[in-house]
C-alpha cells in the first residue's frame, strides 16, 4: 500500500462521530499520534451533518448507533450523497442486516469494536488512497455538483436522482412538481418562459397559466420558502443559495 506522506497527514481533517466520550477521545489521540488532525467530535447524526456542512472534513469515523437513537447510517447516506466525504463505520454490530444497511451508504471501511490501533491506521490510509484514486480528476466532482441545487431552509434538489431533501428528510413530490424542478434547473440562472414550462409539464394539454401558478404555489407551500421567482414578462427562475 502507498503510504500518505507525513507532510500531507497534518492537512487531513477527520471528524469523529461517536457518543462514547472515552472511546472518541481514544480515537482522537490515536489519530493525532499517526499525524492526522481531528476537526471535531460529534455525538448525534444531526450534529454530524451540521458539522460537515460547516467544516467539510476530509474523512469521517461514524458510529452506527448514536445518541438519542439517531442513525449513523442515515447520516452517512446523506453525507455521501451530497458531499462525497469518505466514511469509515465504527460498530460492535456484525449481523447481516446491519452490515447490508451500512453498505448502502458506500463506506470506505467497517471497523468492528474493539480494534487495534494499527487496524485503524491502515483503514484510514486505505480510505484516503481509494478516495483520491476515484476522485483525483476534479472535473468529475464539478460536473456532478452542477446537478445539486441548494435552497434556503436546508432544501437540496439532486437532479440526477430526482430527489429532494428538506433538513435531511426526503420530500415526496408529484410528477408535475418533479417536472417543474427539472425544467427550471436546466437553466437555473435564467428565467424559463411560461409557455416552455407549461409545454414541458402538461405536454399536449391546453396551456393554462392559472394551473401553473397553482402548481408553483403548492410546491412553495411544501418547501415552506419562496424559491421560485416570477421575472416580469420573461418567465420563472429558481432562487438558489450561493455555495
Amino acid at each position: 500500500m502507498t503510504k500518505i506522506p507525513n507532510i500531507l497527514k497534518k492537512d487531513i481533517e477527520i471528524l469523529i462521530v461517536e457518543d462514547e466520550t472515552i472511546l472518541a477521545m481514544g480515537i482522537k489521540l490515536t489519530l493525532n499520534e499517526f499525524g492526522y488532525s481531528v476537526c471535531g467530535i460529534e455525538t448525534s447524526a444531526d450534529d454530524a451533518i451540521q458539522h460537515v456542512k460547516k467544516q467539510k472534513p476530509d474523512l469521517i469515523f461514524m458510529d452506527i448507533h448514536l445518541k438519542d437513537n439517531s442513525s449513523g447510517i442515515k447520516a452517512a447516506k446523506y453525507i455521501w450523497q451530497y458531499y462525497k466525504i469518505p466514511i469509515i463505520f465504527l460498530t460492535s454490530y456484525t449481523d447481516d442486516k446491519t452490515i447490508k444497511e451500512a453498505m448502502q451508504s458506500e463506506p470506505y471501511g467497517y471497523l468492528v469494536k474493539p480494534y487495534k490501533d494499527k487496524e485503524l491506521e491502515v483503514t484510514v490510509q486505505t480510505a484516503l488512497n481509494k478516495h483520491n484514486y476515484f476522485f483525483k480528476h476534479k472535473s468529475n466532482l464539478d460536473k456532478e455538483k452542477k446537478h445539486i441545487f441548494k435552497f434556503e431552509n436546508e432544501i437540496i434538489y439532486d437532479k440526477t436522482n430526482s430527489v429532494v431533501t428538506k433538513q435531511s428528510n426526503y420530500l415526496k413530490l408529484t410528477g408535475n412538481e418533479t417536472r417543474l424542478l427539472e425544467i427550471l434547473s436546466d437553466t437555473p440562472t435564467q428565467p424559463v418562459p411560461f409557455e416552455k414550462i407549461q409545454n414541458y409539464i402538461y405536454r399536449d394539454e391546453i396551456n393554462d397559466i392559472g394551473r401553473l401558478r397553482a402548481l408553483i404555489y403548492r410546491l412553495k407551500q411544501k418547501f415552506e420558502i419562496n424559491f421560485i421567482e416570477n421575472v416580469f414578462d420573461l418567465g420563472y427562475k429558481l432562487k438558489l443559495l450561493d455555495d
